[in-house]
């Protein structure tokens, strides 16, 4: 149990100082080229982002025994959940004006990207334990 609380503490941890920490720069690297630093719907971008990588890699973590075998396709379907929430949510706002620009682009790929790189590197760990648990 001990070790289920400190393999997810560091897991979200780790993604809030990310994006935290990336969310802080990026708005005030939009402030000092001049644009609004919460425009191109930044804030929804990074929390939807923080908030879907938590959910995938916490419930691949919980279903980690049970659906050993499946947690490469669950992971991809993961990413195709974050791309269709994408599309649904953040997207028609970039194409109001019919045109999606670079702050806009950046808006949504720089925090996609940071938690991807989380989550696959916390996945990428969570089955290195299973493997050594099999090997026990």
């Amino acid at each position: 149990m001990r070790q289920n609380r400190a393999f997810l503490t560091r897991f979200t941890a780790t993604l809030l100082l990310l994006l935290g920490g990336a969310f802080a720069i990026h708005a005030a690297l939009r402030s000092h080229f001049g644009l609004d630093p919460l425009g191109d719907l930044l804030l929804a971008s990074y929390a939807i982002n923080c908030l879907l990588a938590g959910a995938i890699v916490w419930s691949l973590y919980f279903f980690r025994q049970r659906l050993r075998t499946q947690i490469g396709f669950l992971f991809i379907g993961g990413s195709l959940l974050k791309f269709l929430v994408f599309f649904a949510l953040i997207y028609p706002g970039f194409q109001a004006d019919g045109d999606m620009s670079r702050p806009e682009f950046a808006s949504f790929f720089i925090p996609y990207l940071l938690a991807l790189l989380a989550e696959t590197y916390f996945t990428a760990k969570m089955l290195r334990d299973l493997e050594k648990e099999d090997t026990r």
